[in-house]
């Protein structure tokens, strides 16, 4: 029996309702004559406060609310590719193709598609004994994608049918377990609580890269299969562009792209640009192995509350079928001003610079959601999360930046300084640091004859004596300087221009291939090292800098292609035969 009560208070997103004991914490309701979609967030005796996923405009006092007995959860199954979900998981584009450009209060449309048929391939057969996600069969989804059909977590048992292979809707049962284990039927899609962490058998190392193609983050500040990330960085420092970036050419098999908050310009680039992005491994577009959650700046506060629950719940459905998944929140400051935004109407006591107490438990439940896993179903996949965080006026010190470094591993300090100079990405490489160095060094040793963390570290001990000399130049000038630290000065620069600096709208310039990486690299400080020679015989760093060859090995990122590194070395050899002669001079 649903439990139904009066409305007795409304406060923006937040109402409150008498005569509804028997509400539970998180159940979802509808509130009022129009139906709109809420959530208990706080249950006294029998009043019961809700907050509203939808527009309360309108609403008013002793409408009726009405309990479901289910709580917030989304629908998993085929149909979650190619789609945009608001942050509930409506699909925007069945609702615009409803009530126009417009969302109207009140609509209601399933998740996933109820007409359209999937071809079902069974993996079981009946007798066989089954357990929670278990793979029973699969779906071809989209061309890039196979859809693993799983048994829901807390099912289990024998089965005495499934179905044999065919098209079949979401609806349509495809399995059933015996009447002893309850005669519990299965079909292509199952439901689960956004708010609850979905079983594992076991959490593991995250030992293996995530490879994004950036070089001053695979490189310097690798995060790895599994891992949490920060990119923290004022308006204006390209956090949207990075994550863009990230999420078009990271390897990993399926990606979440949340926009938590952003303003809709910027949700349209992504929708306009993601179709006509190609996937790099196999040319098809992007979409085919993407869902896009959108909760824009001027759609309801609480629903972006609820979307990177959404979004990460979605993400861990397909690791539970053993897949790599990359999570992109833009941004974290944005749900943790809705948060403070719904608290303030719960009249709860403020924290810090007015966000409630429990901000940083929240932060690091969405974190912990992360991981490299085996699942219930003996296979191993991985959810990485990156979030990216919007401090005011790039204040790093403020509540969301400081709680977040605490649940992270990775962090992407993005400097407006750079920005301003036009260098993206702009990723500071003195403020960042990366702990799954260590963790993915075994995998990168492996793949570059073991240099790569040789080069790691020469590389940044360069551009960390490069800071330090610009005190020195400050103060007595870059004449002063002796002809070593002229040179080192130099390779800095041909560092930041010819390495760090990164093209994303470049062909040749947006990925740069872990092969690439590493031999670019190798050229630019092999140079250095053959040039420090060269100054112990006289000759001076301003020459050696003149030399047009020289200005070409900073121009390798974008004139030489992935598949055409075994041309770098002939670069090297031009530009240190150039030194030669200055030798001989």
């Amino acid at each position: 029996m649903a439990v139904k009560g009066n409305i007795v208070k409304i406060s923006g997103p937040v109402v409150q309702a008498e005569g509804t004991a028997g509400l539970k914490m998180h159940e979802l309701t509808l509130v009022g004559d129009a139906e709109l979609i809420g959530e208990v967030v706080r249950a006294e005796g029998d009043v019961s406060t809700v907050q509203v996923y939808e527009e309360t405009t309108g609403l008013k006092l002793g409408e009726k609310l009405i309990g479901s007995g289910l709580p917030l959860a989304v629908e998993l199954g085929p149909g979650l590719l190619e789609n945009i979900y608001d942050g509930i998981q409506r699909p925007l584009t069945v609702i615009r193709d409803m009530t126009g450009d417009f969302i109207a209060r009140g609509v209601k449309t399933a998740s996933l598609n109820r007409e359209k048929k999937w071809h079902f391939v069974p993996t079981k057969k009946k007798g066989d004994k089954v357990s929670g996600s278990q793979i029973i069969g699969t779906v071809k989804e989209t061309p890039l994608f196979e859809h693993r059909i799983l048994v829901p977590p807390r099912v289990s048992g024998t089965l005495d049918f499934i179905a044999p292979e065919g098209d079949y809707t979401v609806e349509e049962v495809i399995a059933r377990t015996s009447k002893e284990d309850g005669a519990q039927e299965l079909k292509l899609y199952h439901r689960w609580p956004v708010r609850e962490a979905r079983p594992y058998v076991d959490r593991l190392e995250p030992t293996e890269p995530l490879i994004t193609g950036q070089r001053i983050i695979d490189m310097f500040f690798p995060v790895a299969k599994g891992g949490a990330v920060a990119i923290p960085g004022g308006f204006g420092t390209g956090k949207t562009i990075t994550s863009h970036q990230l999420a078009a050419w990271s390897d990993s098999e399926i990606i979440v792209y949340i926009g938590c908050g952003e303003r809709g310009n910027e949700m349209t680039e992504v929708l306009l640009t993601f179709p006509e992005w190609k996937d790099p491994k196999s040319g098809r577009p992007l979409m085919e192995r993407t869902v896009l959650i959108a909760n824009t700046s001027n759609m309801p506060v609480s629903a972006r509350e609820a979307s990177v629950y959404t979004g990460v719940t979605i993400a861990e459905y397909f690791r539970d079928m053993g897949y790599n998944v990359a999570v992109m929140a833009d941004s974290t400051s944005r749900w943790a001003e809705a948060l403070r935004e719904i608290s303030g109407r719960l009249e709860e006591m403020p924290a810090e610079e007015g966000y409630p107490s429990y901000l940083s438990s929240r932060l690091g439940e969405f974190y912990e959601r992360a991981g490299r896993v085996k699942t219930l179903s003996g296979g191993y996949g991985s959810v990485t999360l990156i979030g990216a965080v919007s401090p005011p006026g790039g204040d790093f010190s403020e509540p969301v930046t400081v709680h977040t470094k605490r649940f992270v591993r990775a962090f992407w300090a993005l400097d407006s300084a750079l920005a301003s100079q036009r260098h993206y990405p702009a990723i500071n490489w003195l403020t960042s640091y990366s702990e799954y160095v260590d963790y993915v060094q075994g995998w990168w040793q492996s793949r570059s004859g073991g240099k790569w963390r040789e080069l790691n570290l020469k590389a940044l001990d360069i551009l960390k004596k490069e800071d330090e000399l610009k005190e020195i130049i400050r103060l007595v000038g870059p004449e002063a300087l002796p002809e070593p630290e002229k040179l080192l000065m130099e390779e800095a620069r041909l560092l930041r221009e010819g390495y760090l600096q990164q093209n994303a709208y470049d062909p040749i310039d947006t990925y740069s291939s872990p092969e690439k990486q590493v031999q670019l690299l190798t050229v630019l400080l092999t140079f250095y090292d053959e040039a420090l020679k060269a100054i112990s015989k006289g000759v001076t760093a301003a020459k050696i800098a003149e030399l047009p060859s020289v200005s070409e090995l900073a121009k390798l990122r974008i004139s030489v292609e992935n598949e055409r590194i075994g041309e770098l070395p002939k670069f090297l050899d031009k530009a240190l035969s150039d030194v030669k002669k200055l030798e001989a001079q």
